[in-house]
């Protein structure tokens, strides 16, 4: 089976699918407190599984990056809110280093094609 690569910039795949395994770049949002980038986040995560043949149902792990550990309630809010009942994936959460200072959240997704 071959490895399909969308949406590449020379550096990264938004998005690569193999043995019908989607897998997401990490998806941020640099505007707005920690709900707010929660929110546009999941909304791009589920653009790109819909996209690429999967969704929100067929997620089976999450790994989101957290710039302060403060903010995990907050994320966690809007995560709960998002999520498919009775879908929900494997999931880490970690505090990181983000690339850009305003960046407050980001998210990694590995999901089932349909």
């Amino acid at each position: 089976m071959a490895i399909q690569r969308f949406e590449n910039n020379g550096r990264m795949s938004k998005a690569v699918i193999f043995n019908n395994t989607l897998y997401l770049c990490g998806q941020t949002c640099d505007e707005g407190d920690i709900k707010e980038q929660t929110a546009t986040v999941l909304a791009k995560v589920e653009d790109l599984l819909n996209k690429y043949g999967s969704d929100k149902e067929n997620i089976l792990s999450i790994t989101i990056y957290v710039k302060d550990m403060k903010d995990f309630a907050d994320m966690n809010a809007v995560y709960d809110a998002w999520v498919a009942k009775g879908h929900e994936p494997a999931r880490a959460c970690v505090e990181a280093k983000m690339a850009r200072e305003n960046l407050l959240v980001e998210m990694s997704v590995v999901a089932a094609v349909k």
